[in-house]
């Protein structure tokens, strides 16, 4: 089964004569962990938007789990987003005031799908996932914004991985981690990601952590254009 399959995509920004992507086919298999990586600017945050819904390319197709999702409306692809894609972003996008617990359980609210496939209890999901983790259990009722780095980072991982979405998306996520984090972390995705049987985009500008996935691609080996954009 495919996850994702991008066809003749072609994007430039608004009020931009450059275009920023150009990819004539990429695919993803269900369960395939991808790491992605390229310049600053090259395009990869740009690329994650649109496999996202986020924005639409000027032309192409973009098919995730065989939905073309640029045919879809906004209110669509939000809740294609919703029902069937887990983000993990760099800056995390945790709710500061909510418990740690409840931003976990965020995606289950928005999607009855999500919440369907956490299991008769969601909640009791979230705190198996956030035990998983190596959060400890004082901090799953704290406010996330006085969590460490390291917990908001588990927190959000379990937050994209609860209800089992077929697509994870990873934007930077290790990227304020020192090199032993680093490592701890990225073994406990892929070994969550792989439980849940998630696809999973892996985007970072470190090369040295490429060898974790089964494949890691350039952006400039699937996209002909490189224009400069900030991400």
């Amino acid at each position: 089964m495919t996850a994702l399959r991008i066809t003749d995509l072609v994007f430039r920004w608004p009020r931009q004569a450059q275009i920023c992507l150009d990819i004539a086919r990429f695919e993803l298999a269900a369960g395939e962990r991808v790491f992605l990586h390229g310049a600053s600017g090259s395009g990869k945050s740009t690329l994650l938007g649109l496999l996202g819904g986020v924005a639409l390319p000027q032309q192409g197709r973009i098919e995730l789990l065989g939905t073309d999702i640029t045919r879809l409306g906004s209110r669509d692809r939000d809740r294609f987003r919703a029902d069937h894609i887990g983000f993990l972003f760099q800056q995390f996008n945790l709710l500061p005031w909510l418990p740690a617990l409840d931003n976990v359980l965020l995606p289950c609210t928005f999607s009855a799908r999500r919440r369907e496939r956490a299991g008769a209890d969601p909640r009791a999901e979230a705190e198996r996932m956030l035990r998983h983790l190596d959060l400890d259990t004082a901090s799953w009722r704290k406010p996330a914004g006085e969590l460490s780095v390291g917990q908001q980072q588990r927190v959000a991982a379990a937050r994209a991985l609860i209800g089992r979405p077929e697509i994870l998306i990873a934007d930077e996520p290790t990227s304020a981690l020192d090199a032993e984090r680093q490592q701890v972390f990225i073994d406990l995705l892929l070994q969550e990601s792989a439980a849940v049987g998630a696809a999973l985009v892996f985007v970072s500008h470190d090369q040295r952590l490429a060898g974790h996935f089964d494949r890691s691609i350039a952006l400039h080996d699937i996209s002909t254009a490189m224009a400069e954009q900030p991400e």
